[in-house]
């Protein structure tokens, strides 16, 4: 297949005979000379942010053919929450398209045009999450990112598949801007519109790649699953994501990180301004190991620092007092049904030790013999799962029924179930443990 090229540039080139070759599994593909991608075919296209607009660009969608490369650029780190401020879109015979979300409601109109077409995205479970609180959710799904994992590519970024298998170079210098700026620069339109101009073509390369290594059913799989998931609901008890909450030892300070998380995202929110932009993660945790009682002992506390420390400093150290005052004190850990962390399990289940000593090995082999990540091949947590709690009769259909109820896709369950139950049937047994050296003690 041939993906198509800029019009500085020559198909057929001969200097592509001598040209540097890639090798997935007895897959060769050639790769020329890496040509910059920097102006999309058609030029930068205009931003859609009117309701005319939108009309027509979902009618040229609708009339398009064939998949459509989807992506949005998110404000993290800038602005409250993740929601999208740019979506493009690329459909044969329809061209490029930028939108900008934040005049409508929904994008109930695009989703519509795009009913029964096969979205292209990189790495789908970042955009899907926002893209979905505009009406937009795809009937049938490509992942360039997972295709290349599963495909065995050593890198997995967007520019770095381009390169590996188009030969475009693309550059990447605008990822993490502030997305929300109005109007958008050009540079950044530019940028944007490049992130969808060559995904079709992608797409049929991984195809084909994937299809030479008997693993393009494992992608789909993958897909569908991807889909058939949604969107995750929200956590329960965010605020118990604060990096660095494991220094928290008392159930008081840990009160006081709860409140003042609260009342920075609540204030974040109102502001539209992302919440580690008034004060990081690090201020609240310092604030609550200090629980000062005044303003003076507040800003002097080590590591309490950020744009609103100083200014917000009073709605900070009444957060810390509502904690000091309470009676009620959330608990240090909430009750889970997720296994002890590998390290304990020695001590605490032995056998279960050995059965995921045994099995871990044995599907890190199998992952190299296939050149896929073993995380893909299995996560490391279902392997976990299902070795300190393995099914009651240990046999390949037991084994299988319990990895299916734990997610595992049927094609992993295919690979794994039958080096699974032979190690839990087999397990070897475990190291020995080092005897303990006694603590010298000064004088003695």
């Amino acid at each position: 297949m041939t993906p198509n090229i800029p019009e500085n540039t020559t198909a057929g080139d001969p200097a592509a005979e001598t040209a540097p070759h890639i090798t997935v599994e007895g897959f060769e593909s050639p790769i020329p000379e890496v040509i910059e991608l920097d102006t999309p075919r058609e030029g930068v296209p205009l931003v859609i942010e009117t309701a005319a607009g939108l009309e027509r660009c979902a009618a040229a969608i609708a009339a398009g053919t064939g998949p459509a490369g989807v992506d949005a650029e998110r404000a993290s780190g800038f602005r409250y929450g993740q929601r999208a401020f740019l979506v493009q879109i690329r459909r044969e015979g329809a061209g490029t398209w930028l939108i900008d979300p934040e005049p409508f409601d929904n994008l109930d109109i695009i989703n519509d045009a795009l009913s029964g077409v096969e979205w292209i995205l990189h790495a789908a479970s970042q955009d899907l999450p926002c893209l979905s609180e505009l009406g937009m959710w795809p009937e049938r799904l490509f992942d360039t990112e997972l295709a290349a994992r599963i495909a065995g590519l050593p890198r997995v970024g967007l520019a770095a598949v381009i390169e590996q298998l188009l030969g475009f170079g693309l550059a990447k210098e605008h990822s993490a801007a502030d997305w929300s700026t109005r109007p958008l620069p050009e540079p950044w339109l530019r940028y944007a519109a490049l992130d969808v101009e060559v995904l079709a073509e992608l797409r049929e390369e991984l195809i084909e790649l994937l299809a030479a290594d008997g693993k393009l059913d494992y992608a789909e799989q993958e897909f569908a699953a991807i889909l058939a998931g949604g969107v995750a609901p929200p956590r329960v008890d965010p605020w118990r994501k604060t990096s660095g909450l494991h220094q928290i030892r008392d159930r008081r300070q840990l009160a006081a990180v709860r409140e003042l998380w609260l009342e920075r995202d609540s204030l974040a929110q109102k502001r539209d301004v992302a919440p580690g932009r008034l004060i990081p993660d690090s201020s609240l945790v310092a604030a609550a190991k200090a629980m000062p009682t005044t303003v003076p002992q507040l800003l002097g506390t080590k590591g309490f620092h950020g744009r609103a420390a100083q200014r917000e400093a009073p709605r900070w150290l009444r957060c810390i007092a509502t904690a000091r005052a309470m009676e009620d004190l959330p608990p240090l850990h909430l009750p889970t049904n997720a296994p002890p962390p590998p390290r304990v399990w020695a001590d605490r289940d032995p056998e279960a030790a050995a059965r995921l000593a045994t099995a871990r090995p044995a599907l890190q082999e199998l992952a190299e013999k296939l050149n896929l990540p073993l995380e893909n091949l299995l996560t490391p947590d279902t392997l976990r799962r299902v070795s300190w709690r393995p099914p009651a009769e240990i046999t390949a259909e037991g084994v299988a029924a319990g990895l299916l109820a734990l997610g595992a896709r049927r094609w992993q369950v295919e690979l794994t179930a039958p080096l699974i139950t032979e190690a839990f049937l087999n397990p070897q047994p475990l190291p020995p443990k080092e005897p303990r050296q006694p603590v010298a003690v000064a004088g003695q």
